[in-house]
């Protein structure tokens, strides 16, 4: 099944909900202290720490896409629901079921080859497509596995940087 079809069953809420309004971040005011700031990450995560936003990268993106891959393979319905929150929510307002009781039969439909392949899935950045700034699209040949995943299994995904994450929006 398709992961923008995985999308489209899931729902609930799960993740924020798309708001223009939030969709780019706010500036704002650091808090006072008497230590001198840390000294930035080199190589920053896609996974917000803290009050830290998720930097507004293609590269980010791609990470947080492989992390829900990873999750799907690990069954790991917290993970998969927070990324796929605003699709989710989506499928719910089309009367789907929540989240986690839409991806637990999603995840039964995927083999266990498979499951173990998307553990360890890695995104092909020169397939990734940039739609906008703060958007992108995950095609199903950028995801690289020890399985083989046809478009009506994987599907394509687009994912758009809301609250300062991304998140996976269709």
């Amino acid at each position: 099944m398709a992961v923008a079809a995985w999308v489209v069953l899931v729902t609930s809420a799960c993740g924020p909900e798309k708001s223009t309004e939030d969709a780019d971040p706010k500036p704002s005011r650091p808090a006072a202290s008497s230590t001198p700031p840390a000294k930035p990450s080199i190589t920053p995560s896609a996974t917000p720490t803290g009050d830290q936003p998720a930097p507004r990268t293609t590269e980010a993106a791609i990470e947080r896409y492989e992390e829900f891959l990873h999750a799907v393979g690990r069954e790991d319905i917290d993970t998969v629901c927070e990324v796929a929150g605003p699709a989710a929510k989506q499928a719910e307002d089309q009367g789907f079921g929540p989240c986690t009781a839409t991806f637990q039969i999603t995840f039964q439909m995927i083999s266990p080859t498979q499951k173990k392949a998307l553990r360890t899935a890695t995104v092909d950045p020169t397939h990734v497509v940039e739609l906008a700034p703060g958007k992108v699209e995950m095609p199903t040949e950028s995801v690289k596995s020890s399985a083989t995943f046809g478009e009506d299994e994987l599907g394509s995904s687009t994912l758009e940087y809301l609250k300062n994450n991304w998140y996976i929006t269709d």
